[in-house]
């Protein structure tokens, strides 16, 4: 039995501080909080198209753990990225096999960019793993995704913290920001330049968008960690998650929603 209390989760990109994402969801289940519909933004759209498929917070952990996505990269012979993604295609339908949005447990909306048109487009029906391609295809890092004849990147680049699709829909939404700047950074090459940039375009656009969460969730810590440092996937986890706890020990209205959606169920 549903709730009849719609909630509603935004999950922003952030490379691998988006595994963040997976201790603030597991820190919400336990106050009796699961989301009825969830949007996501590159590593958002990860997190949140494995977490919508039936995946629990800790499986998801351990299937990145695992998964060296290393080596399902290679180089593009190409001026508009260093690397090719199409082989990460193979990975997602391992643990993504019905590839279909209608198929997932709970409704789910990816953002990203259209390059020509310039626009945020967000997919919601129909194929799944290319649009969540198009979402973490990171301008520069990345060639572009090509769906339907027309080219993609990173959803971040204009919608960090996908909220539009949630609106309307939900009593209740829930913003999760993993995406923090280091205030002192060397740049040392093209990956670390490339790095930085993005973390700062997107940062601007995540806060823009601040004031139409209900609850605006920013664990702490995570610029410590770099958008590549898929190595340190479990203290990125418990910083999600201790920081999430620390938010609904000082938010009351979070712990009685919760305790709401329980005695609905």
């Amino acid at each position: 039995m549903k709730s009849e209390t719609k909630i509603g989760i935004a999950l922003s990109g952030g490379g691998a501080r988006g595994i963040a994402h997976l201790g603030v969801l597991k820190a919400l289940e336990e106050i009796g909080i699961k989301p009825s519909f969830v949007s996501g933004t590159s590593a958002g759209a990860i997190v949140g198209s494995l977490y919508c498929s039936g995946f629990g917070p800790d499986e998801i952990l351990n299937i990145i753990i695992k998964t060296n996505y290393f080596k399902f990269l290679r180089p593009a012979i190409s001026w508009t990225g260093i690397l090719k993604m199409d082989t990460m295609e193979q990975l997602y339908r391992v643990h993504l096999p019905e590839n279909s949005f209608e198929r997932l447990q709970i409704p789910l909306t990816v953002a990203a960019t259209e390059l020509r048109r310039g626009k945020v487009v967000y997919f919601s029906e129909g194929e799944l793993i290319r649009p969540i391609m198009a979402s973490t295809c990171i301008p520069g890092m990345f060639d572009p995704i090509q769906i339907d004849g027309r080219f993609y990147i990173d959803g971040g680049v204009l919608n960090n913290l996908p909220v539009e699709p949630l609106e309307g829909r939900c009593d209740y939404i829930i913003g999760v920001n993993c995406n923090h700047l280091q205030e002192d950074h060397n740049i040392s090459n093209i990956k670390s330049l490339i790095e930085r940039t993005v973390i700062m375009s997107m940062n601007y656009n995540v806060y823009s968008r601040k004031n139409k969460c209900d609850f605006f969730i920013e664990p702490e810590g995570l610029a410590q960690y770099g958008v590549f440092d898929l190595r340190k996937a479990k203290d990125i986890f418990f910083a999600g998650y201790e920081s999430t706890k620390r938010f609904i020990s000082y938010n009351e209205v979070l712990v009685k929603l919760g305790q709401q959606i329980q005695e609905e169920i």
